[in-house]
């Protein structure tokens, strides 16, 4: 019981030395050793216990809280990581795709024109249906046609020759380019071999209105066509007969070649219509 008793007054001792600012004065002058020691120890478990109770301890915690925070370079860099994972590849891959440059604006709208026009003008001529021209896409390829011209003028040569050779129409390639009807479609016979009529080496032909100068976009296909085959009869065009030539083929280079001449000779000269005698 005497032990117990002492141990309780050693706690209520020790309690009042951490409440007693005078007592905790005088143990710390009258020992030096141990008790000051321990005194200390007992402060700093005492302060401890409450982290809100000295600046230093917050500022302590603080640190340490700051410690197991990442640095802002390694957050930057895990973002980084993550936009990339994000975007699914690295950044090299991600500038060559925002390198390539948009379609023009103003290409990207000749190109709608083009195709609206060229659609209602195919639609246009089916429609009507009267056997003047027929139309067929070159594989599938709505700026590339083959014309089929079925109808001349009928007290022509060269209706009478269609008849004599049963040649049912004249075929002709018609290309359009990016930015037409704003600019003429090149436009060539392919069968059969014609002489005269303004058809030139290549099944070129020569009419004002299929170039530039001439041209204008209110002109359809099948306007075209037509002036195409009062050229023929005006022209005295007629179905080449002669053995060997009326057997070799117009090609497209040959053609290109012969009207990319011709309309430097007009435009050097104008567009005046030779006399019919002369072809």
């Amino acid at each position: 019981m005497a032990t117990l008793l002492r141990k309780i007054g050693l706690i209520r001792l020790h309690d009042r030395d951490t409440e007693d600012p005078k007592h905790h004065q005088g143990s710390l002058k009258g020992t030096k050793g141990n008790q000051k020691n321990n005194a200390n120890k007992h402060c700093q478990t005492a302060n401890e216990t409450n982290i809100l109770s000295t600046p230093e301890i917050k500022a302590r915690k603080l640190d340490q809280l700051g410690k197991d925070k990442p640095s802002g370079k390694d957050k930057q860099g895990k973002d980084v990581a993550k936009e990339k994972q994000q975007t699914g590849g690295s950044g090299s891959k991600a500038t060559s795709a925002s390198s390539i440059p948009p379609l023009a604006p103003h290409r990207q709208h000749c190109t709608q024109v083009r195709t609206r026009r060229l659609m209602k003008e195919l639609q246009e001529i089916r429609r009507l249906g009267d056997n003047f021209i027929t139309v067929e896409l070159v594989e599938d390829n709505l700026y590339d046609w083959n014309v089929k011209l079925h109808q001349v003028d009928k007290d022509s040569a060269l209706w009478q020759d269609m008849k004599e050779t049963s040649t049912e129409f004249i075929l002709l390639n018609v290309t359009f380019p990016d930015n037409f009807p704003f600019s003429p479609p090149f436009m060539r016979v392919l069968t059969p071999r014609l002489e005269n009529g303004y058809v030139l080496d290549g099944g070129a032909i020569c009419m004002e209105l299929l170039t530039p100068r001439g041209w204008s976009s209110a002109y359809t296909v099948e306007a075209v066509m037509r002036q195409f085959a009062a050229s023929l009869v005006k022209g005295q065009g007629r179905i080449c007969r002669k053995a060997g030539k009326s057997k070799k083929a117009f090609s497209r280079k040959e053609a290109e070649a012969t009207f990319k001449s011709l309309v430097k000779t007009h435009e050097k000269y104008g567009w005046v219509s030779p006399p019919v005698s002369d072809g």
